[in-house]
């Protein structure tokens, strides 16, 4: 029995509240808050009725640290879940950690003006440090371990799908099909189609910022870094089919790298169609992804943000999005002395999603495994002290809810394996 205090109530976050809501028998009490106060209260009035859970709601600004405290210690839950923007991360984590409260999240912190010249020089220092362009990592975070651990607090970084079940994957795999990874390719697809001839299937901000980042990869024990977009594979995904894709910079593939030290390569791979690409390299060619503010009629705007109200909202993607999701891990390695190749994947429906929770499955397959993520730590199945992703936990009871709760997998041995 806990009490969670859950912080956004986007796409994401409303999938997770409402997965909350099924497991009512860990989640008695759920406390959402958000900017805008009107959307908790729209879904506490949807889920009336239709769970044992007890729903509040309540305003917050989450970069405040001082008002996330004041609420925290109102509040008093057991732990909380950030489901806002990856901005708001250390904001939130400093709260935790002032109220002594267990903290989890779903995407890695990154600063919100990638583009203010008061933040180059550390960007600069950040990307030779690392060996990879620095817009988006994990060390932000990592360096809250200490101080979690002196707390006696655990921080879940990541319990998304891609971050999140994805390094699930390779720890199940690791702890039960092989005695040493070799390679990881990590595959996402999104094979679904919404009907604009451009729209992102999460937050507009975040997804353009993370696609026209240079792309990196681990291999050998460093990072190669190459332009953004510029390593493109086909792939024939099991209930989807063949698709472009193009390797990424990712979040797993820093922690898959630092904690399992004898894999010789890890890439991430994302699908992409041909409309998205042409839209993004057009908008990014007169500057509309750009994070540094501009003068426009008197007022100050940031070019990227005034395009996040121009396109559509993931959200109402759900009833017009057909299709499936197939999201996974190609894993090589030994076992008991033979070569091995396994790939470990889910295979998600939009239409379904929409059906039983009103969302398109990119939203579904975050929020799930971000309500498994909360249970893990609420449950202390996960209960180490200090800042850790999902990879260093064990992955059984994790999986087992996956297929519980609406992301069963699959481990098909002998897959195609990428070039």
């Amino acid at each position: 029995m806990a009490k969670l205090l859950v912080i956004g109530c986007g796409g994401v976050a409303q999938v997770a509240i409402q997965k909350c809501c099924q497991n009512d028998g860990l989640f008695t009490e759920l406390v959402l808050v958000s900017r805008t106060k009107a959307k908790c209260d729209a879904l506490k009035e949807k889920l009336a009725g239709k769970t044992k859970t007890v729903i509040s709601t309540a305003e917050v600004d989450a970069d405040n640290v001082a008002a996330l405290c004041v609420l925290i210690r109102d509040v008093r839950p057991d732990a909380v879940l950030n489901l806002a923007l990856p901005y708001q991360d250390l904001s939130v984590m400093e709260a935790c950690l002032e109220c002594g409260v267990d903290y989890i999240d779903t995407a890695n912190y990154e600063p919100e003006n990638t583009d203010d010249p008061a933040w180059r020089e550390i960007y600069e220092k950040r990307c030779k440090e690392l060996g990879f362009s620095a817009y988006f990592d994990y060390s932000w975070q990592w360096a809250y371990d200490e101080r979690f651990r002196k707390a006696g607090l655990t921080g879940l970084l990541g319990t998304g799908f891609d971050p999140g079940v994805t390094s699930v994957f390779v720890a199940y795999a690791k702890k039960h099909y092989f005695d040493e990874i070799h390679t990881i390719d990590i595959l996402d697809c999104n094979g679904g189609d919404h009907g604009y001839p451009f729209a992102t299937n999460f937050n507009p901000e975040v997804n353009l910022r993370e696609v026209s980042a240079p792309g990196s990869y681990w291999e050998d024990g460093h990072w190669i870094e190459i332009p953004a977009m510029s390593i493109h594979r086909e792939y024939d995904f099991p209930q989807v089919g063949r698709k472009d894709m193009y390797l990424l910079h990712h979040e797993e593939i820093e922690a898959l790298a630092r904690n399992l030290p004898e894999v010789k390569r890890i890439r991430f791979f994302m699908t992409f169609g041909q409309s998205y690409l042409t839209h993004m390299k057009c908008l990014e060619n007169v500057g509309m992804l750009s994070t540094t503010p501009v003068e426009f009629n008197g007022q100050q705007i940031v070019p990227i943000q005034f395009l996040k109200t121009l396109l559509p909202d993931p959200a109402s993607l759900g009833p017009r999005t057909v299709g499936k999701t197939n999201i996974g891990c190609i894993i090589t390695g030994v076992k008991d002395g033979k070569e091995k190749t396994i790939y470990i994947y889910n295979v998600c429906d939009h239409q379904e999603c929409y059906k039983e929770l009103g969302c398109q499955a990119v939203a579904y397959t975050t929020g799930v495994p971000a309500m498994i993520g909360a249970a893990m730590v609420l449950s202390g199945q996960w209960s180490k002290k200090g800042v850790y992703t999902t990879d260093e936990f064990d992955p059984d009871p994790y999986m087992q809810m996956l297929n519980e709760y609406g992301l069963p997998w699959v481990v098909e041995e002998n897959p195609e394996t990428v070039a």
